[in-house]
């Protein structure tokens, strides 16, 4: 399991051939047709296109997940944001001042045109071998929520990321657990964005 400080812990693991394609796409090697991939995506292609950019980053993270807690941990941290393979895909570098220790991680955000749905994936610096199976799911009126099956303390839960009162100058993040398959949540990481380029 990794360390709780993780923007997301997962138990999961992702196969050879996943890993490899993610990797692709962050190198920007993939070869994707432009005019292809315009003519299968609808305007759901560009749903995170005014998150491009340079962030500060206001973390508030609770002190223990799945416990009953009230207790919360603030922080911040800086996040760029930037488009690969002509917007089909996008990344996300940060950098997080965790009063534990500074750390890294990336998120990856990946299209598919097929079904009109998002991909997230996330990658971290101290666990570099190690992909979070991905998170699936899609916009609506302006708000953008995600889902995974995971596992928490040795126990399935699901995992919920959501993006929301999104503007070109900021933007809200949150993650939740839920450990009764979705009837209830906890939201134990909430992210407030300023841009500052």
């Amino acid at each position: 399991m990794r360390d709780t400080t993780d923007p997301w812990i997962s138990d999961s693991r992702i196969d050879r051939r996943s890993a490899m394609q993610l990797l692709l796409l962050l190198a920007g090697t993939a070869i994707v047709p432009m005019g292809k991939a315009k003519s299968q995506a609808s305007d759901a292609i560009r749903d995170f296109d005014p998150m491009f950019g340079t962030w500060h980053a206001a973390h508030r993270q609770l002190k223990k997940r799945l416990a009953g807690s009230t207790e919360w941990i603030t922080f911040d941290g800086t996040q760029v944001r930037q488009p690969v393979l002509g917007g089909q895909a996008n990344f996300d570098d940060n950098i997080f001042h965790h009063p534990s220790g500074n750390f890294r991680g990336l998120t990856m955000q990946s299209y598919d045109p097929k079904t009109h749905t998002w991909l997230v994936w996330w990658l971290d610096a101290r666990d570099p071998r190690t992909l979070g199976a991905p998170m699936t799911g899609s916009f609506d009126a302006g708000t953008g929520r995600f889902y995974v099956d995971d596992t928490f303390a040795g126990k399935p839960i699901k995992v919920r990321f959501v993006w929301s009162e999104i503007t070109p100058k900021s933007h809200n993040w949150e993650q939740a657990f839920s450990h009764d398959g979705g009837k209830t949540w906890e939201t134990n990481w909430t992210t407030r964005y300023t841009r500052t380029s």
